[in-house]
């Protein structure tokens, strides 16, 4: 398995983990996962095309980083 597919298995499970918890949690904290979850969508959509554009892999790291301490810091406010 490549460390990208790692990555991906990553933020699917934090964010499975999340979604069964999230109904019980705080109006802030479901606003921090809707936002996450625009940016879920987003790198998925980005993930699956298959682009040579330089930077694209790069731009896909970010987000994910960012996908990543988005949903620890909402598995903590849990």
């Amino acid at each position: 398995m490549s460390s990208f597919d790692e990555i991906i298995q990553d933020l699917k499970t934090k964010r499975d983990e999340i979604e069964l918890k999230i109904h019980l949690a705080s109006k802030d904290v479901q606003r921090d996962f809707e936002e996450l979850e625009g940016k879920w969508h987003e790198f998925r959509r980005k993930a699956g095309l298959d682009q040579s554009a330089q930077g694209l892999g790069s731009a896909l790291g970010l987000l994910g980083e960012e996908l990543k301490r988005g949903y620890e810091r909402i598995k903590k406010a849990l």
